[in-house]
């Protein structure tokens, strides 16, 4: 018998005259993630999308791959075999000998999407469990809370058998919403804030600040390790990294003490969207959680948007560290991000940092940073510059 995979679509379902288009998009994803490990082929029928693993592919190892693939609501390992219930029944305790001979109980749902199908769901489901029974005697039937569900679909290009389906990586397929620029720091916030908007169906850049020596090569690395975890989900992303020392050296010097915060995350924003363009990102991303820290106070926010000429996507915003550190543990980045190399966001950090700062005010004290002998701009410029790019992919 021939197993193959089938995914059930979750949003791509609602959408209308451009849903084709998605899930092209989809299909294609679906055949970057199993690249490493083979090539399959993917089609559609009937509201569900199929992959049939091609030479020797490993269909285990592409059925963990495509779990990450934004836009699939759910998967399942599949036999297809012939529609006729002399081959479906055995084929039942064949491809499911393990899981049946280990379970106490079990249950069986038919599925008959072909009409045709001379026999209806419930028939269906009776005879495939009166047959489980006299293969496996020790079980019992629970139609609850079963150990193992069977299920038959009948479908009018074969029969399916599987049983509990896996869960999918929900969201939209990465690439059908634009590109987006992530200010990717160390901590747990900014990865998490990454991996939600992946799932929204945007391809990621990012823009890191590095301020050595005061920040160190193993922080750098810290961060394209985070981005390796993200990329596992979202597909490629570009990285950049910011030589940030002298700008934030001119911030400490020229700027009062408990302004430095925010004056500094008004130019990092000021920088990531000149990256951002540059690589054809639409908005910026940034992990801020309203309340968290001083410089995530809505004050606070409100002076470093009006630094902003594109939308600042803020996915956590709303979140407590609980919640964000679930999703990080979920996506395998939170044991990354606890590791002691800190990185630029805690250079220079007063010790009674405005949690209430007005605008007019650090726009004045930003003048400091203006003149010719400071020549902020040039520091820019030169930063731009400089910049390092790297391209981060999953690990094969």
């Amino acid at each position: 018998m021939n197993e193959i995979i089938l995914i059930k679509n979750g949003e791509l379902a609602l959408k209308g005259l451009n849903r084709k288009t998605f899930e092209e998009v989809l299909a294609k994803n679906i055949r970057k993630a199993v690249a490493p490990v083979g090539d399959v082929k993917v089609w559609r029928a009937q509201s569900t999308m199929y992959v049939t693993p091609l030479d020797d592919t490993d269909i285990e190892e592409a059925a963990e791959r495509i779990a990450k693939v934004f836009g699939i609501a759910a998967l399942s390992r599949a036999a297809e075999v012939p529609k006729d219930m002399d081959t479906i029944l055995p084929a039942v305790c064949e491809y499911l000998c393990d899981e049946l001979e280990e379970a106490k109980t079990f249950k069986v749902n038919a599925k008959r999407a072909d009409k045709k199908f001379p026999l209806k769901s419930p028939d269906i489901c009776a005879a495939a469990g009166e047959y489980i029974l006299e293969k496996f005697p020790h079980l019992t039937v629970d139609v609850h809370e079963p150990d193992v569900t069977v299920t038959i679909e009948i479908r009018d290009t074969a029969a399916y058998i599987h049983k509990q389906p896996i869960r999918g990586a929900g969201g939209l397929p990465v690439g059908t919403g634009g590109r987006a620029c992530v200010m990717i720091s160390g901590g747990i916030d900014s990865p998490v804030a990454s991996w939600m908007m992946a799932k929204r169906g945007l391809e990621l850049s990012a823009v890191n600040f590095a301020s050595p020596p005061y920040t160190s090569k193993r922080a750098e690395d810290k961060v394209k390790d985070l981005l390796g975890k993200v990329s596992e989900w979202s597909g490629e992303i570009r990285l950049h990294i910011v030589p940030f020392t002298e700008i934030q050296e001119a911030i400490r010097d020229y700027c009062p003490e408990d302004m430095l915060t925010v004056i500094m995350r008004r130019y990092m924003i000021k920088i990531a969207q000149i990256i951002a363009r540059r690589d054809n990102a639409l908005a910026l991303i940034s992990g801020e959680s309203v309340g968290q820290v001083a410089s995530q106070t809505l004050r606070a926010l409100e002076c470093t948007d009006a630094a902003a000429d594109m939308p600042i996507l803020r996915p956590v915003i709303g979140m407590d560290k609980e919640e964000i550190v679930s999703i990080a543990r979920r996506i395998d980045t939170f044991d990354i991000s606890i590791l002691p190399f800190e990185d630029c966001c805690t250079v220079f950090t007063p010790k009674h940092p405005k949690t209430k700062p007005i605008l007019d005010k650090i726009v004045q004290a930003e003048k400091a940073l203006e003149s010719e002998e400071i020549n902020v701009a040039a520091m820019i410029e030169k930063a731009v510059a400089n910049t390092e790019v790297f391209t981060i992919t999953p690990e094969k």
